[in-house]
């Protein structure tokens, strides 16, 4: 049942858009265009002569010189004419949006700086209702992605931003993020060809693939089941909600802060600490693995990757045992209760919240010694960043609440995520601004006072529509 499932993903390719399938890293050029709809008939026309790159035309060593890819908030498809009954089944949290209650902003850490009342686009008036993402190869890029707006703006449609990223790597080699770490090492595998079960022994060990459903409604997931989705004139299908979050970084803060902490000559092994991963994206010593072929059960204490660290909050790489698969006996001991200690429970299986990734970063880039350098100003980068999910509440929501704006993670207190977060009580009066790691010689530290080095600029939540759905949209 699961194979023949997961194989129809597969050959739905021809009907799910690229993103889903590649990041598009070849492609060296992106503009993230956010649009408000003016006229609706005339921005449905417009939408209809747009071709949105599908995933049956990259990946598997296919290419392309340009890709559309398209996405609406809730607010786009109302103003597109669907009412709230044509909209039941969708996720909640979307129909919300993203900035639509103040209880979600504390749970996303979207506060003090970063609280939806400072953001530049998303909320309000300045809330989008369509995203156009145009990605094409750097000498290409400007004239087509320029084209393409000026056609949008004498549409029907308003321009809310519009944003390119730095130029990206067309060499398939490994992008950087402004502080200088390379990006996108850990991505979860879609399992097109349903070779992998959702029940069973397996899942007590971590796994990097995951069912189709995880990321496209109206497929199986995780769970074993196809979650809810309209049933009426809105085609759900083969699409996925796009998280997008407009992420300010302070590149020469982030610098100085280590250097000063650190000493210059230690800084960079700080910022290791901090994100969990060496510069180059390679796995910290210690860990018993290299690249991603590691795991964080071997290190329960944080001696060689710190147990608040970014990118094991991120993706803590567990299963649905803790420690794994122990054999059939001590497996039903420990299914039972029987075995093992609360602290080794504190952190959920990973499988039922990975998110796909498919940011890119903007502005200015400079080296961790060009940030460390007196004299050196601040200067504007970020990260624009996306990722798919087909559970707003168990994926994006529940990564960013429960594992990295959380002060209590994996039974931490008072540290938030050293790298995004905020710094600023919470839930009540607690700390947030505590890290804790261990020096060089494995003596336990704690860095105090932490100052935040991510401001949200903006954000929204999309539904990134499969191509039946797109004209299930556009039609009228």
């Amino acid at each position: 049942m699961r194979r023949s499932e997961a194989m129809a993903a597969r050959d739905e390719m021809d009907d799910i858009q690229a993103l889903v399938r590649s990041g598009l890293g070849s492609l060296g050029s992106a503009r993230y265009l956010l649009l408000r709809i003016g006229d609706a008939a005339r921005a449905r026309a417009w939408l209809r002569g747009l071709a949105p790159t599908r995933a049956s035309e990259v990946g598997g060593g296919k290419t392309v010189d340009r890709a559309i890819q398209i996405a609406f908030s809730r607010a786009g498809l109302v103003a597109l004419g669907f009412a709230d009954a044509d909209l039941e089944g969708l996720a909640p949290e979307f129909l919300d949006g993203m900035a639509g209650d103040e209880r979600r902003s504390h749970r996303l850490g979207d506060v003090g700086a970063s609280a939806p009342e400072h953001w530049r686009w998303g909320r309000r008036e300045a809330e989008p209702h369509i995203l156009v993402i145009l990605c094409a190869r750097s000498a290409l890029f400007k004239p087509w992605a320029d084209g393409i707006e000026a056609d949008a703006l004498a549409s029907g449609c308003r321009r809310t931003a519009a944003f390119d990223s730095c130029p990206g790597r067309e060499d398939g080699s490994v992008a950087q993020e402004p502080f200088g770490f390379a990006d996108g090492m850990s991505q979860p595998d879609i399992d097109w060809d349903g070779r992998l079960a959702v029940t069973g022994a397996v899942n007590r060990d971590y796994r990097a693939g995951i069912a189709p459903g995880e990321v496209l409604i109206g497929h199986n997931n995780e769970y074993g089941f196809v979650g809810d989705m309209p049933q009426g004139r809105l085609s759900a299908r083969n699409g996925s909600y796009l998280v997008y979050r407009q992420l300010e970084q302070d590149v020469t803060g982030f610098w100085r802060w280590a250097a000063a902490e650190a000493g210059p000559e230690r800084a960079v092994w700080l910022a290791e600490q901090i994100v969990g991963r060496c510069l180059n994206g390679t796995a910290l010593p210690g860990l018993g693995g290299k690249d991603n072929d590691f795991l964080f059960k071997s290190d329960p204490e944080g001696r060689a990757c710190p147990l608040g660290a970014h990118v094991r909050r991120a993706n803590p790489r567990s299963g649905d045992d803790p420690l794994g698969r122990r054999g059939f006996v001590r497996d039903v001991i420990a299914s039972l209760g029987l075995e093992g200690r609360a602290a080794d429970d504190a952190v959920a299986s990973a499988r039922f919240h990975r998110l796909l990734r498919r940011g890119r970063p903007y502005g200015r880039m400079l080296s961790p010694a060009q940030a460390m350098a007196p004299g050196q100003p601040p200067v504007e980068a970020g990260l624009h960043f996306v990722c798919l999910n087909a559970s707003l509440a168990r994926q994006f929501e529940f990564v960013q609440g429960a594992w990295l704006t959380s002060a209590t993670f994996g039974g931490l207190s008072g540290e938030g995520d050293p790298l995004t977060g905020q710094r600023l009580p919470f839930p009540d009066e607690g700390r947030t601004d505590l890290f804790r790691y261990h020096d060089e010689a494995g003596l336990p530290r704690i860095a105090q006072r932490l100052p935040a080095f991510v401001t949200v600029r903006g954000g929204a939540y999309f539904l990134l529509p499969g191509i039946a759905g797109l004209a299930s949209i556009t039609r009228g």
